[in-house]
């Protein structure tokens, strides 16, 4: 449309635009759609304010989704139910829950996604009172049997430790489903009822319920020593037949429940023939081994896992990336794995993505104490009033250093800047 010409855009336009922004690559896009709508007259606009919290949120700039927030002149129900819930997927609970009283203090009334967003929160925090509270008003509005609002509170009471009220919503509802059956299972494997998970585990299998991999995850987390091996073989079975190998979690839990019941071969079956490990796959194959004492085969695994901290490194930076987008270090801690191991193109890719995300690297900043005034340095400072003697010193040492047999370590240069 820019490259043609038709240069007026318009609000559905832009809100269009903005709801394909939903992951935190896209987190760009978002702020030159934002730059758009401030052209062309539509910052003030609900609808398109509206948008841009949302998709702020999903890409993962919640500072940028409030500051939009707090812009707007007028708030609709949409507005206030877009922060909520933004915050919530933020894991910003706290925050979450404090735009919800202001907005029951208003004039704009909560809807069921409101509600819904709010008792996430309280899960998040563990606020039983405030659960309570929002409980309270749902049935006084008439919205407690509503599906969605059921799993919510079945989860915010389990959360809490308040099993008998997660259960008594359990038997109460009218529908069920996957989402409020694994509510209830993790409910009890989380509080310590592992006895009751498995009994109520079995009875799903024995009422045909459907099972899914978050189901057969969360039970395989309350086996223990004094657990039988035959129902855990039986779920394992499960899972061959429902194809679940390939999910690490599922995977994780079988060398687990087979360490814990004794069986540390089929432990080790298990980890081989996982598709896809991630650092908990191998911690959990490291404890096995440690759990039934074989600490050689720990310690051979171990140092085996270090062989492959840059793939994992990978792994974990990447969800640091796509848990906090905003900041640097997730972006950097990745180009110097890729630099530890020559690998620049990875590198130069990495640093090009933390470019087009905006995302600044902080300076590097040493300090030290003397005599109570705090010195600070950062990279070549010459700002300290002393510091042709300071550089006096340092390179004195750097030839001590050199003498006694220091090497520079060369694996984290730049691959862009002069060898020598």
């Amino acid at each position: 449309m820019q490259s043609l010409g038709f240069y007026r855009l318009d609000q559905a336009t832009l809100t269009t635009i903005l709801s394909a922004c939903d992951r935190p690559e896209l987190g760009f896009v978002n702020k030159m759609v934002h730059c758009l709508a401030v052209l062309n007259g539509f910052q003030r606009e609900i609808s398109v304010g509206n948008a841009l919290i949302t998709s702020y949120f999903k890409c993962g700039f919640s500072s940028s989704g409030m500051q939009v927030f707090y812009e707007m002149l007028e708030r609709n129900v949409i507005t206030w139910t877009a922060i909520i819930s933004g915050l919530v997927q933020s894991e910003l609970y706290r925050d979450s829950l404090r735009k919800f009283v202001e907005m029951t203090n208003g004039l704009v009334e909560p809807n069921s996604l409101t509600y819904l967003s709010s008792l996430m929160a309280c899960s998040g925090l563990q606020a039983l009172r405030e659960g309570c509270q929002i409980h309270g008003r749902l049935w006084k509005l008439g919205l407690q049997s509503d599906f969605c609002i059921e799993s919510a509170l079945m989860d915010m009471y389990s959360k809490c430790g308040s099993m008998g009220d997660a259960l008594q919503i359990f038997e109460s509802a009218v529908q069920l489903d996957e989402v409020s059956m694994t509510v209830i299972l993790v409910g009890f494997a989380q509080n310590g009822f592992e006895e009751e998970a498995r009994h109520f585990f079995v009875k799903m299998l024995e009422a045909g319920a459907e099972i899914d991999p978050n189901m057969v995850s969360a039970i395989l987390g309350v086996f223990g020593v004094d657990t039988s091996l035959g129902l855990g073989q039986q779920i394992h079975s499960l899972v061959i037949k429902r194809s679940f190998g390939s999910n690490p979690f599922v995977g994780n839990g079988l060398i687990n429940m087979y360490s814990k019941c004794g069986d540390l071969e089929d432990s080790i079956k298990v980890f081989s023939r996982m598709p896809c490990m991630n650092s908990v796959s191998w911690n959990s194959m490291i404890a096995a081994f440690a759990r039934h004492g074989d600490g050689s085969r720990a310690l051979h695994l171990y140092e085996e896992m270090r062989l492959i901290d840059p793939e994992m490194g990978k792994y974990a930076a990447e969800q640091l990336i796509l848990s906090a987008p905003e900041k640097p270090s997730p972006y950097i801690l990745l180009a110097n794995i890729y630099s530890s191991k020559g690998r620049w193109k990875e590198r130069a890719k990495t640093i090009k993505r933390m470019k087009e995300m905006c995302v600044a690297k902080e300076t590097g900043i040493s300090w030290i104490e003397i005599e109570n005034n705090l010195h600070s340095f950062a990279v070549e400072d010459k700002m300290h009033p002393q510091a042709e003697i300071i550089y006096g010193v340092l390179a004195g040492l750097y030839w001590h250093m050199i003498d006694e047999g220091y090497v520079l370590d060369k694996r984290y240069i730049l691959s862009y800047v002069n060898q020598d």
